[in-house]
C-alpha cells in the first residue's frame, strides 16, 4: 500500500482536501483507505447504544458487524496510543492510504496551508513535505522553493501528483 498524509494547521482545509481526494482517487479505481489522527478524546459509539454499553462494562474491543459495514472500537485501558506504523499494519490492502495528520511521522506529506491562515507554514521545517495544496498556487511557484505549489482547487492534479510518486508499496511506510 501507498500512504500519502494530509498535513497543515487547524481550519486550513485538510478535512476537504482529504475526502476530495479519496472521492477522486477511487472514482480512478483505486482502492482507497484512511486513518484520521484527532487530538481529542474520540468516540464514535453513542450512549444508550449495546456495543456503548459492552466498552463500559469494560470490553477492551468491540465489534459491531451489520450487513453494509462494521466498526472495530478499541479501549486503549491506559495503554499507548498506537503508531500510525501500528495503524496502517491492521488495515485492509489496499492502493493509498490517505493519512490526515500525524505530523511528525516521517511518510510522504503534502501541507494545505491557505492565505489566511495565521500561523507560519509547516514546510520549511519538515522535510517528508513533497508539496503545498494552497489558494496561492502561483505566488507560491515565484517564491523560488523547491517545493510543488498545488491548486488546492484542483483536486485532478493533486491526485496526478500524489499517483506520480515513487514509494514501496510492499505494505510499509
Amino acid at each position: 500500500m501507498r500512504v500519502i498524509g494530509i498535513v497543515g494547521w487547524k481550519n486550513c482545509g485538510k478535512t476537504t482536501l482529504v475526502g476530495k481526494l479519496i472521492s477522486e482517487l477511487s472514482r480512478r479505481g483505486l482502492t482507497v483507505s484512511s486513518i484520521k489522527h484527532a487530538h481529542h478524546k474520540v468516540d464514535v459509539d453513542q450512549p444508550g447504544t449495546d456495543s456503548y454499553h459492552h466498552r463500559e462494562a469494560g470490553a477492551r474491543e468491540v465489534i459491531l458487524a451489520g450487513g453494509q459495514r462494521i466498526a472495530i472500537m478499541q479501549e486503549l485501558r491506559g495503554a499507548s496510543e498506537p503508531t500510525l506504523d501500528e495503524l496502517l499494519a491492521r488495515l485492509s490492502p489496499c492502493d493509498w492510504v490517505v493519512v490526515e495528520g500525524f505530523k511528525s511521522h516521517p511518510h510522504p506529506k503534502i501541507e494545505v496551508h491557505r492565505q489566511t491562515c495565521p500561523r507560519a507554514p509547516l514546510y520549511p521545517n519538515d522535510p517528508t513535505i513533497i508539496g503545498v495544496a494552497t489558494d496561492y498556487a502561483a505566488d507560491f511557484a515565484a517564491t523560488g522553493n523547491d517545493l510543488p505549489g498545488l491548486d488546492l482547487n484542483d483536486i485532478h492534479a493533486i491526485a496526478d501528483f500524489i499517483q506520480s510518486q515513487r514509494q514501496p508499496s510492499t505494505g510499509t511506510v
